[in-house]
């Protein structure tokens, strides 16, 4: 009796042994048919025109029944979001845990579309389709269904045709004047500029036809007036064309703390205006430790991080972890964030830097595009000599051209230069064929 015992136990931990080695799908009976017990379901009518004085409200409503596995299952949903000429090999994905629905709102909506690659202001056709997913097996790859969204620009139109001319900015228009944005005020208009010793003036699509300076030395506005004389710094210009008055004041705004210059030693970061978006912005490369974001790299003015996620003045260091970011600061409503990146791409080369000998000339992003696929770098100085493209001042990626044929190949050959001022573009839409083009 007792050896029946034992044989009946040891069979018993051997059914156990097998049953933990077995996979979800070999000791369940699992529906054959589980994708027609539930249906993807768009609540709204389409076409959807999305505006922008909508943004937070909802635009898109999703649902599907709960389907019917064939045993108690603990599913996990996403949805899948590809323009209707896509495979959704290049989808945006949306997870939604164990929900019955989504919801999307104005904002989330237009962002996605206009990433996916549809045109703002134009009609787009959208797929959308559930997966569902238990022990991590896809169970539920339903077909699509097809949306027609018009999104709007996320781009904030700020342009002007004024800007400022002068041996302190531009050296009389060798390269194009800077730029005067408008503000929520008509007739009042803003530039954020880095100038040198020398004189300025103001005028009007980069020609002569209609210009200002200042008779006077008196902030008052005279058509052809004479040069405006400045000393070398960083400012905010106002042009008030309602008065045909001006003024000229200090103005950086820039990252201070053990997370970049040691509270002082050297420079703050200086970010700069995004007139796609009316903020401040920058990339910048951070420390172990932490930053507060000052006014003209004093302590006049100094935000830190307040107990509701904003800046405030009586606000607290900001603790930063070491990489690279994007920082945002919006001055309206003092909103900020630090994005992590993995890439800042950068000249280097005979042409400019002696191979690495000094820092590299660093790109920045292209705030009027959705994605962050394409890196500009403006009216830098090059030698005669040769140049490459790399990440991170770094050899670990790097980028030349084969062909010189405007096609960037990783680790590819040198590219010449001829000694004069050029704009870069870098343009890595399509990963597998990343371009430049130099103006």
């Amino acid at each position: 009796m007792k050896k029946i015992i034992n044989s009946l136990f040891a069979l018993i931990i051997v059914a156990i042994g097998f049953t933990s080695c077995e996979d979800i799908s070999d000791r369940v009976i699992v529906n054959s048919d589980v994708e027609a017990t539930t249906e993807l379901i768009i609540l709204e009518t389409t076409p959807i025109v999305l505006l922008e004085e909508n943004q937070d409200e909802i635009a898109l409503n999703t649902n599907w029944a709960e389907p019917d596995f064939g045993f108690d299952a603990a599913p996990t949903y996403k949805l899948l979001i590809d323009l209707a000429t896509g495979d959704f090999s290049n989808a945006v994905t949306i997870d939604v845990g164990d929900n019955l629905e989504k919801s999307f709102k104005t904002l989330q909506l237009n962002s996605i579309a206009l990433g996916l690659g549809a045109e703002a202001d134009m009609p787009s056709d959208l797929m959308i389709k559930l997966q569902g997913i238990v022990g991590g097996k896809l169970l539920i790859n339903s077909s699509s269904k097809t949306v027609n969204i018009t999104p709007y620009s996320s781009i904030l139109d700020l342009s002007t045709t004024w800007g400022v001319v002068g041996s302190a900015a531009n050296d009389w228009g060798a390269t194009p004047d800077l730029p005067f944005f408008t503000t929520s005020t008509a007739g009042i208009l803003v530039a954020y500029v880095t100038l040198t010793d020398g004189e300025i003036k103001f005028r009007e699509n980069n020609e002569w036809t209609n210009d200002f300076g200042d008779n006077g030395a008196d902030g008052t506005l005279d058509t052809g007036g004479s040069n405006i004389a400045v000393s070398a710094g960083s400012y905010k210009i106002t042009m008030n064309l309602n008065t045909n008055t001006y003024k000229i004041e200090e103005f950086t705004l820039g990252i201070v703390g053990s997370a970049y210059n040691d509270w002082g030693v050297t420079p703050d970061f200086a970010l700069t205006y995004d007139s796609y978006s009316d903020q401040f912005r920058g990339i910048v490369k951070l420390l172990d430790g932490e930053m507060k974001l000052r006014m003209n790299n004093d302590w006049g003015t100094a935000y830190g991080a307040g107990a509701d996620g904003f800046l405030d003045t009586a606000g607290g260091n900001i603790a930063t972890t070491a990489g690279r970011y994007i920082i945002t600061v919006n001055l309206n409503d003092l909103s900020y964030s630090l994005e992590p990146i993995d890439h800042i791409w950068g000249l280097v080369g005979s042409a400019y830097n002696d191979w690495g000998a000094t820092p590299d000339a660093l790109f920045t992003r292209d705030w009027s595009q959705p994605n962050d696929d394409i890196w500009v770098l403006n009216n830098v100085t090059l030698l005669d000599g040769e140049y490459k493209f790399r990440s991170n001042e770094a050899w670990t990626l790097s980028y030349g051209d084969d062909g010189v044929d405007g096609t960037l190949e990783d680790g590819g050959a040198n590219i010449p230069a001829t000694a004069g001022t050029y704009s870069f573009v870098l343009d890595f839409s399509n990963p597998d064929n990343p371009t430049y083009t130099i103006n």
